[in-house]
């Protein structure tokens, strides 16, 4: 959607800037001509005002301007009174159009060649003396005026190259892009698989062991089905399968994406719950569960979820206190957030292995499935939250996950 956007401000930029340059290229022509029409009509003018004040039209020799070409002065005879190259004054004119102009007395304009192959501006009017009317003859380099042109022309050619090396500079920074970005979906996708790899390997270690217990248990009950110690075998493989579906739930837990729900709840209320839930366990290891928090602290998004991680993270702690000890669950809040820690007085975790912790199917226990940090880990992301662990072997491990309140 933002390529779209950009490709389409960058059109309509481009375009707008391209109807200006061939606007401004095609007033050019116009603005010359009205410059080149105002100089005539002034210099017409001044030659007018001479040649009234000397009939002989002597002083117009020392009149020239750098926008003249030359001029003339001719009767209605068509021969020239006077001229910029003094050679020509008393012939004749040899352009029967122009006698013919020149007769009527009316005033044109019109660019023409000169014999040096230089374009010019030629203005033909009538001027008035007393007891005569000539027809001054008036031809003007166009150079000065038509340099609006020319700037226009030059500021087109500059603009469209510039929107011409944009274009292929932005198309190229787009191929660029495009590559780059196919590159690191594949280097994803390739992550994605390696991952996918590592996964299914564990999954099929985790998933066999249990498997080949049950199928031992139950060739051995199938041969002697009668005898006493069957019961014991029994009673094996219902703890195998129930090691299979708690993998399969953990598993579940761990690919759901169902995001906080909206609604809040009370902190407390949650904790004391989450106690009563490890109560059993913790008595039969002899860990004493200790709890403290505000009577008040709400939170928002789905309790199920948040229950969920609260209860992996009280199992863990318990798994490493085998040998009786203390369970803390605390809550406090800070501000716009709630902050909850789990510590144990347990074996605690290696400094190597503290990098490792939430990765998936990461463990230390002969038993486990690695998936239950991975899991908190991913509840506490999807309410915006972090959570983070430090431990200190021989000495216990606690777990501090922050939470915005609600």
């Amino acid at each position: 959607m933002l390529k779209k956007a950009i490709i389409l401000i960058g059109t309509g930029i481009s375009l707008f800037l391209l109807w200006f340059a061939v606007s401004n290229y095609r007033e050019a022509g116009p603005i010359a001509e009205e410059n080149l029409r105002g100089v005539a009509l002034s210099l017409t003018a001044a030659i007018e005002n001479l040649a009234v004040h000397d009939p002989s039209l002597a002083a117009l020799a020392k009149f020239n301007t750098r926008d003249i070409a030359y001029f003339a002065m001719i009767d209605r005879n068509g021969v020239y009174r006077f001229h910029s190259n003094p050679d020509l004054i008393a012939t004749s004119v040899d352009d029967r159009a122009f006698l013919a102009q020149s007769r009527n007395a009316s005033r044109s304009e019109a660019r023409v060649t000169l014999g040096t192959g230089e374009q010019a501006f030629q203005v033909s009017a009538p001027v008035h003396l007393p007891g005569e009317t000539l027809v001054l003859r008036l031809t003007l380099h166009t150079y000065r005026a038509d340099a609006v042109v020319r700037r226009a022309k030059l500021n087109m050619t500059i603009l469209l190259g510039l929107l011409a090396a944009g274009w292929l500079l932005a198309c190229a920074l787009f191929r660029f892009a495009r590559r780059e970005e196919l590159h690191h979906m594949e280097m994803a996708r390739k992550e994605s698989l390696a991952k996918l790899g590592e996964m299914g390997a564990m999954l099929a270690h985790e998933i066999r062991n249990p498997l080949a217990g049950i199928k031992g248990f139950a060739q051995v009950i199938a041969k002697r089905p009668m005898e006493p110690r069957n019961s014991g075998f029994a009673r094996n493989i219902v703890t195998e399968a129930v090691r299979l579906e708690n993998l399969v739930s953990e598993l579940l837990a761990y690919a759901a994406s169902d995001g906080p729900a909206q609604g809040s709840f009370e902190l407390p209320e949650l904790i004391d719950h989450t106690a009563s839930l490890l109560t059993s366990e913790a008595l039969d290891l002899r860990v004493e569960i200790a709890k403290d928090y505000p009577e008040t602290l709400q939170l928002s998004g789905n309790r199920d979820r948040l229950e969920q991680m609260l209860l992996n993270l009280g199992k863990n702690a318990l798994q490493s206190m085998l040998d009786g000890g203390v369970l803390s669950l605390a809550a406090v809040a800070t501000g716009n957030e709630a902050v909850i820690t789990v510590s144990d007085s347990g074996h605690g975790i290696a400094e190597e292995d503290l990098s490792k912790v939430f990765e998936p199917f990461f463990t230390n226990k002969a038993r486990g499935t690695g998936l239950g940090l991975a899991v908190c880990k991913k509840i506490v992301e999807e309410h915006n939250g972090t959570i983070k662990l430090a431990s200190v072997i021989n000495q216990g491990t606690t777990v501090t996950v922050t939470l915005p309140r609600a």
